[in-house]
């Protein structure tokens, strides 16, 4: 039995994309969408010299297209401050009082927490937001530096 050239190909960029799906390596679907215009020149009647020279261009081309656009974007925030990880950062939350160690218990999605003041501001009662989470302690600010 003969296989054709492009059942080849499909075949293969659907092995990287399942190996995308259990790696998380974005850059296999670049791969993979190399492989595919690859099965795509196959179609075409391009021969396997072609066709593999298709599936280098395309999948090169998109893995180092995608590695410049993602060294152009801004460096991600830290996780601890970080609104797209933890979305308890900008929450309001009321502080009854401080103690002297600049720590507070305060009420927050229906439970406890223990609340650390942000350095450089000043301890007083009133609306904080919470700046950032660390482990499971709530670092707050003041909405009202004044």
């Amino acid at each position: 039995m003969d296989i054709p050239g492009s059942t080849f190909w499909w075949v293969a960029a659907g092995v990287a994309v399942a190996a995308e799906l259990g790696t998380g390596t974005f850059y296999l679907l670049m791969i993979a969408l190399g492989l595919a215009a690859a099965a795509v020149a196959a179609h075409v009647g391009l021969g396997a010299t072609a066709q593999l020279a298709v599936a280098a261009v395309v999948g090169g081309g998109a893995t180092v297209y995608w590695h410049w656009q993602r060294s152009r974007q801004s460096a991600d925030e830290p996780v601890r401050t970080n609104r797209d990880v933890n979305l308890d950062i900008g929450d309001r939350i009321h502080v009854d009082a401080w103690s002297a160690e600049r720590t507070a218990r305060v009420r927050h999605r229906g439970t406890e927490w223990t609340a650390r003041l942000a350095p450089g501001a000043v301890p007083r009662s009133g609306e904080h937001v919470v700046s950032a989470v660390e482990g499971n302690w709530l670092v707050l600010t003041p909405s009202n530096p004044h």
